[in-house]
């Protein structure tokens, strides 16, 4: 099995809950085995700025699907939970990127791993430099590119949400 991070981030309608339901659709789908989850980080919207703010998860998962196999997987995890299609970087329900992934090094018309935004993106980088610091992007552990955005980009505001961890925690417990 593979290890691979993805990154689930909400802005619309009951954030935590819609986290929580995306989480436990990925730890009952079969080829993945879901592994240590972040903090919830509160983030502004990056991109496209006139929009509710974001929360954002990272999740260590151990898979033997195929990149666009595991791909797949989180689209129909999104569908399942509603997400509608809207502006490009816009509103949405929830969304599941694959961030990074073991030995793999790709770029296709509808899958780039490691991420391609993923050293500029600080909601990305700090929830992920809590599970796997020391992954290098381009030869820079994730720690490193995480305290330069920090540095750099301070108008990215990405903060833990210790409510929002614990809404999380009581969610996925009540699921099981």
């Amino acid at each position: 099995m593979a290890e691979a991070y993805l990154e689930l981030g909400t802005n619309l309608g009951e954030r935590e809950a819609y986290l929580a339901r995306a989480l436990e659709q990925l730890s009952t789908s079969e080829g993945i085995r879901l592994g240590r989850a972040s903090r919830v980080y509160a983030s502004k919207a990056w991109g496209v700025t006139d929009q509710p703010d974001f929360l954002n998860v990272c999740v260590k998962i151990e898979t033997d699907l195929a990149p666009h196999a595991l791909l797949a997987v989180c689209k129909g995890i999104e569908e399942s939970l509603g997400r509608q299609a809207r502006r490009r970087w816009g509103p949405r329900e929830i969304d599941i990127d694959i961030l990074l992934m073991a030995g793999v090094d790709m770029e296709t018309d509808d899958l780039i791993i490691p991420h391609s935004r993923l050293p500029l993106r600080r909601f990305a980088l700090e929830p992920l430099s809590e599970l796997a610091p020391d992954w290098e992007v381009d030869g820079v552990p994730i720690s490193l590119l995480a305290e330069s955005l920090r540095a750099d980009a301070p108008e990215q505001v990405c903060e833990p949400d210790e409510k929002a961890t614990q809404r999380l925690a009581e969610l996925r417990g009540s699921l099981k």
